[in-house]
């Protein structure tokens, strides 16, 4: 698979680019990376340097990458963060340009817009270009609860809600809605929606900094997706790669994603984790 991955870029930690494309590369995926920003670290972190990239200069690139025939190559689209809108029609128009070139190709939507602890943290402007142009758009999306919330325009308060507001967004466009980060005193879950079906998988709550956990766990969902071609089985198997990776950043007291270290789990990951029914109608 040939993946063009338009999100942020950090130097220090992995989140973004930085989360998404070594995992991919390990599992046999080529990346084209295109960075939306140039920052030092996350800004979680509470301080980072660095800026946006213009539209225009991301546009310039991808249609130099056109040129190049890279479009007709290009198996999916992974978007993440964008850092101002107006990177937004510019990412749309790669995504219909690939679409055209090669129909089968797929458009994976991180849509990084906050979080329960922090609220939005994206430009104003950027919700709603996802909620508003970016979901119809899309075939697969990937929400943490908080950012589902902001697409459905509903309140989310256990695994039923989420799975309706998840299915509220299969009417707009998408096929498959896939929601990290349900928490349960001392276990976590993902949650899977597609063809009028729901499946769950819940690992136990690794208490750790995870910023990128997202950005990473919509990688590998996408290169489990494509490698097994079965969005439940690669629930699980993206579940169970990201358990070993947040295992091995706490055991190893790291303040961002041990990625490097953790690549084995990455590959072939130790734990299993099923797949449970939620519900089918």
């Amino acid at each position: 698979m040939q993946v063009l991955s338009v999100q942020s870029s950090v130097a220090y930690g992995h989140v973004g680019n930085a989360a998404a494309t070594f995992p991919l590369q390990l599992l046999g995926h080529e990346v084209w990376p295109v960075d939306t920003v140039n920052y030092s670290n996350h800004p979680g972190y509470g301080s980072y340097r660095g800026g946006v990239y213009h539209a225009t200069d991301i546009a310039e690139i991808l249609d130099e990458m056109d040129r190049r025939g890279a479009f007709h190559r290009c198996d999916a689209v992974l978007s993440g963060f964008l850092g101002a809108p107006a990177t937004g029609p510019v990412l749309l128009n790669a995504v219909d340009r690939i679409k055209r070139a090669n129909p089968g190709a797929l458009y994976v939507l991180d849509p990084v817009i906050g979080d329960a602890e922090r609220g939005p943290y994206v430009a104003d402007g950027i919700a709603e270009f996802f909620r508003d142009e970016a979901l119809k758009r899309a075939d697969i999306v990937v929400p943490n609860l908080f950012e589902l919330e902001q697409l459905s325009g509903r309140k989310i308060g256990n695994v039923d809600t989420a799975a309706s507001a998840a299915a509220s967004l299969l009417k707009q466009g998408p096929t498959t809605v896939v929601v990290t980060g349900l928490r349960h005193e001392s276990q976590i879950s993902v949650l899977l929606v597609t063809g009028g079906r729901a499946w769950q998988v819940t690992t136990p709550l690794v208490d750790i900094a995870s910023h990128g956990a997202g950005d990473a766990f919509a990688a590998l969902f996408l290169g489990a997706r494509f490698d097994l071609q079965d969005a439940r089985a690669a629930l699980s198997r993206a579940a169970a790669s990201i358990y070993g990776v947040f295992l091995a950043t706490q055991k190893l007291n790291r303040d961002s994603l041990a990625l490097v270290a953790a690549q084995r789990e990455i590959v072939n990951p130790t734990a299993r984790f099923d797949a449970v029914p939620v519900w089918a109608g």
